[in-house]
């Protein structure tokens, strides 16, 4: 089997259909299968690696399978994908159901037009593995479609799970990040300058709230009259409204307005947050620090202030702590006069960074 003068040669076995050997122009020769209603071509092996005999009888396992179960290749991934937002996340936040959709589309968009049970393990795992410069993000991706696959299992899409048994990519490390008080000031000198996530940076810093929450705050959830905010259900990740107290600091950094108060020029949502950081850090160049690490920094600033921890927790929407089983069911006092006094204590301490 000669090389090709250019591009690659596929040369097909008569007596197994899809069966052949693919010759680059290079002259490297590998055994491939092309089958499935959309006629993908899977790579079994490189010679001499892989044998002949080896080749074929590899070859035969994807078309029996699809003899013997012909129902299970009919659903395309980007199909089945559809149902399962549509019907998974009934129940489930609309913000999580947009990141799993996210994950999902940008990072198996290769896969979006093949056949369920034509996808293989390799494939798979070839995706994830791109993704360990960001180990993060692998771990979320391989969440997202083992959760995807799972239901595609249930509903009798696939034969088989092609993640069972792998393990998650990389193990999450849990981040201790506290903010000095010296950094602390670096990042809220910085905000000033840099105009609406300079104001969302401050916003958190204030309120100790998750970013989530405070991107999407709407003109609706403030009460001007009686200095606070109100999260509905949807936006927390306890799934119960939170009400926090508008101190004046905070206050300043929101718009009186209807609508997104941290909305772009655009009017959409603020979402540019990769570029934003990256300029933010040329601003306050410190090391390894995240927007998250202000919620965290505010929790221990406040247990260095002497504020009680079962308020501190109230601020931070915590759904377990010191007050929690009947307790907590029973506790329907929200704590706003202690808050109150707390945040007008973390302004204080804010006001003196600001300053030094």
């Amino acid at each position: 089997m000669k090389p090709p003068d250019q591009g690659q040669r596929t040369f097909y076995d008569d007596t197994l259909k899809g069966f052949g050997v693919r010759v680059s122009q290079g002259g490297t020769k590998s055994f491939v299968l092309v089958h499935g209603e959309n006629r993908r071509r899977t790579t079994l092996g490189r010679y001499p690696l892989i044998l002949l005999a080896d080749a074929g009888k590899k070859a035969k396992t994807p078309l029996a399978e699809r003899t013997l179960n012909p129902e299970f290749p009919t659903v395309p991934f980007n199909e089945a994908l559809e149902q399962f937002l549509k019907l998974h996340y009934r129940q489930n936040r609309a913000s999580t159901r947009k990141e799993t959709e996210r994950l999902l589309r940008r990072h198996f968009a290769p896969l979006m037009e093949h056949p369920l049970a034509e996808i293989t393990t390799y494939e798979l795992t070839a995706i994830i593995d791109g993704l360990m410069k960001t180990p993060s993000e692998a771990n979320h991706a391989y969440t997202a479609v083992r959760t995807f696959l799972r239901w595609c299992l249930g509903r009798r899409y696939l034969p088989f799970d092609p993640m069972g048994g792998l393990r998650k990519p990389s193990r999450p490390v849990s981040r201790s990040r506290v903010l000095s008080d010296e950094e602390l000031a670096c990042v809220l000198k910085a905000a000033r300058g840099e105009g609406l996530y300079g104001q969302l940076v401050q916003f958190l810093a204030h309120t100790g709230q998750r970013t989530g929450q405070a991107v999407r705050l709407h003109g609706d959830m403030v009460d001007w009259e009686a200095n606070t905010v109100t999260f509905p259900p949807e936006l927390m990740k306890t799934g119960k409204e939170h009400s926090i107290p508008l101190l004046p600091r905070a206050a300043e950094l929101l718009p009186r307005k209807e609508g997104l108060l941290f909305q772009t020029d655009g009017g959409k949502i603020f979402s540019n947050w990769s570029t934003a950081k990256q300029r933010f850090d040329k601003a306050c160049p410190l090391p390894h620090w995240t927007l998250h690490d202000l919620r965290r920094t505010f929790a221990t600033g406040h247990a260095r202030l002497g504020t009680a921890p079962h308020v501190v927790e109230r601020m931070l929407a915590h759904s377990a702590g010191t007050v929690s089983g009947v307790a907590a069911i029973n506790n329907r006092y929200s704590y706003l006069d202690e808050m109150r006094e707390a945040l007008g204590g973390w302004e204080a301490y804010l006001d003196q960074l600001y300053g030094s």
